[in-house]
């Protein structure tokens, strides 16, 4: 795993062993970044179940202007920490290890200042995603400008947005997962 583009593109990535990790490929991360190009340079970017921070990485490395990491796994944060400091990227960057609903609490509660792309990769056909969406549809962290991308598996239903604020504005789907991109609905 490396960075693709950017100040640190080419340099390799450590991540963590084991079968309860599922980096994001390459290719599918490429995939993304060319997805949201035109937003990254300049955003404050919010990388939800971090793992190995590949993705607010990647961010940082293509301009983003600040990325948070929330990841509750010690091995995995003592991880990105190590990669943001081989790929010089620490100064845009704070981390917080505790889990994606705490996390969202202690960023309102120091101030609460609006991000412009939060992507999640939480684990598969658990809920989390709905729960962590819920959670934001009353928090000063998001805006009507904000993304919000979801890697889920291929089987996950977003139809609960229905009922809400959000809604589902594109879907890529790859051959064991997608990435669900939600905003604000124009009202």
């Amino acid at each position: 795993m490396r960075v693709i583009a950017g100040t640190a593109r080419r340099l390799p990535l450590k991540t963590l062993e084991g079968p309860k990790t599922r980096p994001t490929t390459d290719r599918i991360k490429e995939t993304l970044f060319n997805m949201l190009q035109a937003d990254v340079g300049g955003s404050r970017f919010l990388d939800l179940f971090a793992g190995s921070g590949a993705i607010g990485i990647e961010a940082l490395s293509r301009g983003a202007r600040e990325c948070v990491f929330v990841e509750k796994n010690k091995k995995a944060a003592e991880c990105i920490w190590e990669n943001l400091i081989f790929t010089r990227l620490e100064k845009g960057a704070e981390l917080l290890e505790c889990d994606a609903l705490t996390a969202i609490g202690r960023l309102e509660d120091a101030g609460g200042e609006v991000f412009d792309l939060i992507f999640m990769d939480p684990p598969y056909r658990q809920g989390m995603e709905k729960e962590i969406i819920l959670r934001l549809i009353h928090s000063r962290l998001v805006d009507e400008m904000t993304t919000i991308v979801v890697e889920a598996a291929l089987d996950t239903d977003f139809s609960w947005l229905e009922g809400t604020i959000f809604a589902v504005t594109r879907e890529k789907r790859y051959k064991t997962n997608k990435h669900v991109f939600i905003a604000m609905k124009e009202l």
